[in-house]
């Protein structure tokens, strides 16, 4: 059985929560499971109305398509989305400029399908925590080119410069993961506004702590703002061997 919890939060210092997040444990089309957090960027209603509009418009792709590969299904999904945003911010002004991060997951049996463009991650939590996504930012960049430190990489002042996003381009290249879950594992899904808050080991404690999940994800979302809160905070923990009752 799989069971997930998801909770989206505006943070300490933002007026507005441009983050968008989507959960269904039943299938989706072809899908047996979607799960799907978005970081919208632009200016007043443009972030939030680019994240909306692409989870929005990838969840109602997946609907409707027809193929059977989860990697096909997401990858149209999300280039018919990023059409969508790109023409949307052409018809409309005040649009201009808007794009997303987006960060989309299906449990297949033991076997987790992921695609990413930007810089919202997924984590598969067990024994160890381990970051499957990878950032498309100019920070983590300079971290793999070796010209940054990862403790340096931080508190960059240019941490929030992100390479690839929905919108941003005619064109989007999506990064695509395969992973094996194991019995006891814990998939986290989250924008930059928690990573950003939190070191990967504090997330990891809060996660192998007691409670439910509910409460996991309050105390991830409450640990994130009691460290300033800086952006918007959204989660999801799946659970794809969640025990029935």
């Amino acid at each position: 059985m799989i069971k997930s919890f998801s909770a989206t939060d505006i943070g300490k210092k933002r007026q507005l929560n441009q983050d968008f997040v989507y959960t269904s444990d039943e299938p989706v089309g072809n899908l047996p499971n979607v799960y799907i957090v978005a970081d919208g960027m632009g200016g007043h209603n443009a972030g939030d109305y680019a994240s909306k509009c692409t989870v929005e418009t990838v969840v109602r792709e997946i609907r409707g398509c027809f193929e059977k590969s989860p990697i096909r299904i997401l990858s149209k999904a999300i280039r018919v989305a990023n059409d969508q945003i790109r023409q949307r911010a052409r018809e409309d002004r005040s649009l201009y400029g808007m794009g997303t991060t987006i960060v989309a997951a299906a449990c297949l049996g033991k076997y987790l399908q992921v695609a990413n463009v930007g810089d919202s991650r997924l984590y598969i939590v067990g024994d160890e925590i381990r970051q499957i996504t990878r950032d498309h930012s100019l920070v983590e960049e300079m971290v793999r080119m070796g010209g940054l430190g990862r403790e340096e990489a931080r508190n960059h002042p240019d941490k929030n410069i992100i390479t690839r996003a929905i919108g941003a381009r005619d064109t989007i290249e999506i990064d695509f993961f395969h992973e094996e879950l194991k019995s006891g594992d814990i998939v986290l899904m989250c924008s930059d506004g928690l990573t950003n808050m939190l070191e990967d080991e504090e997330i990891k404690s809060i996660l192998q702590g007691e409670g439910a999940m509910e409460e996991k994800v309050k105390r991830l979302i409450g640990a994130a703002n009691e460290n300033g809160g800086k952006d918007n905070i959204t989660v999801i923990l799946v659970d794809a061997f969640a025990k029935e009752g």
